[in-house]
């Protein structure tokens, strides 16, 4: 049941219950519900829209993803507006192509470069910025897929940077690399698993310009590359599963809360310190 159907339902029983009763009944926010009482009286700003997007794609026989909806909208209804606009409105409504288009071309060319298991298994370091893990993790929104891409030093466990998008490409890690190029040392492993973002030749050339060894998980074994992983893990448990995430700017905002609290204010029970704290005293 989506929240919308739990907020009707409470509208419908508001002179029964309690609304704290039944926010907690339907495990909502009153936030939501009384967010939701003050919008749905007011006309969707995306309804024009979708009914635009819902003809283009009856006259393309749902052949058209979000660009070329865009130029249709453009050149059918001299309506001007963000493709980003337009894929959130497809998704909303679910009028998305209903082709399934294959991964672009030049990310299988580009999956070619495998390097060797310099960590294999041995996630011990001795100093920050010794050895790193990085790996990109999905976050579901009722507005689609949010893709996170972190870099962890597992001398303190601390995040050294991450970055986020709506789509998995090469430059999402391209970009997570060039926020943590400013703690870079010599002789720094970073750790990856065999996903095409890492065996590209943008991400060799990347390492060569920084000055970074890659590492490389075997296939198909994710405990190669286990710490990655297990950040991922505690973000979701402790964060990204304790609340439904409507939207991706919600998702985002969520993200950047809980990395900062993971880094200077979550205490490890290993040691009693924070990883900013156990990085501040090594330095």
């Amino acid at each position: 049941m989506n929240a919308e159907i739990k907020y009707a339902a409470m509208e419908a029983n508001k002179e029964k219950y309690p609304v704290a009763f039944m926010c907690r009944f339907f495990e909502v926010s009153r936030s939501g519900y009384y967010a939701w009482r003050k919008r749905r009286d007011r006309p969707d700003r995306d309804m024009l829209m979708s009914r635009l997007v819902a003809q283009c794609q009856q006259e393309t026989k749902e052949t058209y993803g979000y660009r070329r909806v865009r130029l249709w909208l453009l050149q059918k209804h001299g309506l001007v507006v963000n493709h980003k606009a337009v894929l959130r409105v497809m998704r909303k409504y679910g009028l998305l192509s209903s082709i399934r288009r294959p991964r672009p071309l030049y990310q299988r060319q580009q999956r070619m470069n495998i390097y060797e298991n310099k960590l294999n298994r041995d996630f011990h370091a001795d100093r920050p910025n010794q050895k790193w893990v990085t790996d990109i993790s999905y976050i579901h929104t009722g507005e689609g897929t949010l893709y996170l891409s972190a870099i962890k030093d597992l001398y303190d466990d601390f995040i050294v940077a991450y970055d986020m998008g709506t789509i998995q490409d090469n430059a999402l890690v391209y970009r997570t690399i060039q926020k943590a190029k400013k703690e870079v040392a010599d002789g720094l492993i970073l750790h990856s698993d065999q996903g095409f973002q890492y065996t590209s030749h943008g991400y060799l050339n990347l390492t060569k310009q920084y000055g970074i060894l890659p590492s490389m998980s075997r296939a198909a074994t994710p405990l190669d590359n286990a710490p990655a992983e297990n950040f991922f893990g505690i973000l979701k448990t402790e964060c990204i599963y304790r609340q439904k995430i409507q939207t991706i700017h919600q998702a985002r905002h969520l993200i950047d809360q809980y990395i900062h609290f993971y880094n200077f204010e979550r205490i490890k029970t290993k040691n009693g310190h924070t990883p900013f704290q156990i990085r501040s005293m090594a330095v």
